[in-house]
């Protein structure tokens, strides 16, 4: 940190945070990442694992609220076999630990040998579990699920650990809330979509009301700079500003949207923006997920700047190289991104090594809802791939696939050299 007499200036860096105070590096890594993505599937994949890579714990499971408010049914989870899940699929909250934390909305950790339920502890210590910790999952004073760590090894329990659980609880549960707010724009959008009066007054309304969880987001933030203020430095307050400002970002993503869908035409925020740049910034968000399976990446070295909607394409690029992650299979060992120019477009290709889509699926790929050949160990509506093909709409080009006759798939978009003219 250098002073000066008029202003202090501190130079970012994340290693240093780290270092000197893991549990906020741990909210802003995870803040960062449920504020980047409005798709459930994405939220709860990467929450999972970030939770996982954190507390190194054996198996993380993510259980939803049914609208009765009488079950907890399970949406996503890691660190567990599929056909181990029989007897953990759903939950009515007047039982086990998990309905305790639902039905109290309290943090809950025991000792499977403590388990009063015989049935449910033996189940758990066949899969060689040996602690059960269940988060609430919280917005508004409501609960709208429950995280469940298990773990095979006896752990500790501080106060500061529990605090960080709950409060990455009270992260998940407000991101939640937004995917579930815009999954519901894209359902009654097809539904309205022939009636120009009522989708104009559709978009306004969904706008509005994805603007709450939003500010719900930055409050959170503001809370958890306050909870923390006499362990924070200069640099520890710049973080949790962040994710406010990350929360601002979703705001101006849904009135873009409420624009795009009432108008049909660009109202993005068109600018010359570095592609380098955007990838950098994702290739450090999935370093983890890269190391840990081996997969090799490459990029070109040099890309020009090109007149674009940074945050859109941000968005485009993120879903395409998710989508190779999540789809490209046990095999998948190499990520490349290309770039190419015509005399009118900019051309960007996404290639795997990884399980190849079937020809047939080139168009309907990107249709909204349509589901790949995706994880079974999560639940979604399938936006990702219907979002990349509306930005590249949006900036005049377009998205396709091109896949290999047995291996590999290559998605490619391109983007008008006349915007910004």
């Amino acid at each position: 940190m250098s002073v000066d007499k008029k202003y202090v200036s501190v130079k970012f860096s994340e290693t240093k945070l780290k270092k000197r105070h893991e549990e906020l590096a741990v909210l802003y890594d995870i803040g960062g990442d449920l504020t980047s993505s409005l798709s459930l599937t994405e939220i709860l994949d990467r929450a999972i694992l970030k939770v996982q890579q954190h507390f190194r714990i054996a198996a993380v499971r993510i259980y939803l609220m049914d609208e009765a408010e009488e079950r907890l049914e399970l949406v996503a989870y890691k660190g567990i076999a599929k056909d181990q899940l029989e007897g953990l699929r759903k939950i009515r909250i007047s039982e086990g630990f998990s309905g305790k934390a639902a039905r109290t909305k309290s943090f809950v950790a025991q000792r499977v040998s403590d388990l009063e339920n015989g049935a449910r502890a033996v189940l758990l210590r066949s899969k060689g579990f040996k602690v059960i910790i269940c988060v609430p999952l919280i917005i508004k004073n409501e609960v709208v699920g429950v995280m469940n760590l298990a773990s095979k090894r006896m752990i500790s329990l501080s106060e500061a650990k529990v605090d960080l659980l709950v409060a990455i609880g009270n992260q998940i549960a407000i991101a939640i809330n937004v995917a579930k707010l815009y999954e519901n724009l894209w359902e009654k959008a097809e539904e309205v979509r022939n009636n120009k009066e009522e989708l104009e007054l559709f978009a306004y309304t969904i706008s509005h009301d994805l603007k709450n969880p939003a500010v719900g987001i930055s409050g959170f933030a503001r809370l958890l700079a306050e909870k923390y203020e006499h362990r924070l430095d200069e640099k520890g307050k710049m973080y949790c500003h962040q994710i406010r400002k990350a929360a601002e970002e979703i705001e101006t993503f849904t009135r873009d949207i409420n624009e795009y869908i009432k108008s049909k035409k660009i109202l993005f925020n068109v600018k010359k923006t570095n592609i380098k740049k955007i990838i950098s910034h994702i290739r450090d968000e999935i370093s983890p997920v890269l190391e840990g399976n081996r997969i090799r990446w490459s990029e070109p070295d040099t890309i020009p700047e090109i007149m674009a909607d940074e945050m859109a394409i941000t968005r485009a690029f993120r879903n395409l190289i998710d989508n190779a992650l999540k789809h490209g299979g046990k095999n998948l060992t190499k990520i490349a991104i290309g770039y190419g120019q015509d005399k009118d477009f900019h051309i960007f290709s996404f290639t795997n090594d990884g399980v190849a889509m079937k020809k047939k699926d080139a168009e309907t790929v990107f249709e909204m809802f349509r589901r790949l050949p995706a994880s079974e160990q999560t639940e979604g509506s399938g936006l990702g791939l219907t979002i990349v093909k509306e930005i590249m709409e949006a900036h005049k080009g377009k998205a396709w696939l091109e896949s290999g006759p047995k291996k590999g798939t290559t998605f490619c978009i391109s983007i008008s050299k006349a915007l910004g003219r």
